[in-house]
């Protein structure tokens, strides 16, 4: 029943946003603003390729640069955080300027990546890469820390080797941690991707936004923008269950 009230709500307030969407939409510029009406025709002609051919081959390409970035994020993440967080030294040096890299707009990096790697697919998996490193490294760093040390010294009297603690006790004990800063990355990394395709981009999904705002194809535009809403949400909802199911996983 619950549920069921839940749903209605946001049917209700969906509603309500696209009612006041239309209205404003029909009182202001029509070369600007689109209402929903206009922007459902549109999406039709967007889904069966009739506006957008290539729009299989950008979306494809969009979502292999996530991947590939969001892996070499992970891998990097991974590596730096365990290293920094198994080292106590190695972290109280290092971790407070990893922090505060974090902390820099990220925006201010993708120039000099795009002049360096050019307007393909490179400078946006190396800024989704960006975006998606510090949050996964910053989580195995604080993951670790929370570990309880009682544990690990209760592992060690046992006769448990050092690999043996790390899996069994470690891991288990800072996985929810771990899954939370990897579903973060993996939302910074789609962000980072689709902004550096927006920003300079010879394709992908940012490529045919921009193009579309270009020529004020304001209609083609919010298509095209619901599409990248629904890969940025899909991804999102995976995550979200992979942390479901790790958090069932502790707690059992």
């Amino acid at each position: 029943m619950r549920a069921g009230r839940i749903a209605l709500l946001r049917l209700a307030i969906l509603a309500a946003a696209l009612a006041a969407w239309e209205a404003a939409a029909r009182a202001a510029s029509p070369l600007l603003y689109v209402p929903p009406s206009a922007v459902v025709p549109a999406l039709g002609r967007l889904l069966t390729l009739e506006s957008y051919p290539d729009l299989p081959a950008s979306l494809a390409l969009t979502v292999r640069e996530i991947a590939v970035a969001y892996g070499l994020a992970i891998a990097a993440g991974l590596a730096c955080g365990f290293a920094l967080g198994l080292n106590r030294l190695l972290g109280r040096a290092f971790g407070p300027i990893l922090a505060a890299l974090y902390a820099v707009p990220a925006v201010v990096w993708y120039p000099s990546l795009m002049l360096f790697f050019g307007l393909d697919a490179a400078s946006k998996i190396a800024f989704g890469f960006l975006l998606g490193f510090f949050p996964i490294a910053l989580a195995v760093l604080a993951g670790i820390r929370q570990v309880s040390p009682q544990l690990v010294t209760v592992a060690r009297a046992f006769g448990a080797r050092p690999p043996t603690v790390f899996v069994k006790v470690m891991v288990p004990a800072m996985l929810f941690t771990l899954v939370g800063g990897l579903r973060t990355g993996l939302a910074l990394t789609v962000v980072g991707v689709i902004v550096g395709e927006i920003l300079g981009s010879k394709a992908g999904m940012g490529a045919l936004i921009n193009h579309a705002y270009g020529l004020f194809r304001t209609a083609d535009y919010v298509a095209l923008v619901l599409v990248t809403v629904a890969l940025v949400v899909a991804s999102d909802a995976l995550a979200s269950l992979v942390e479901r199911r790790a958090g069932r996983w502790t707690e059992s």
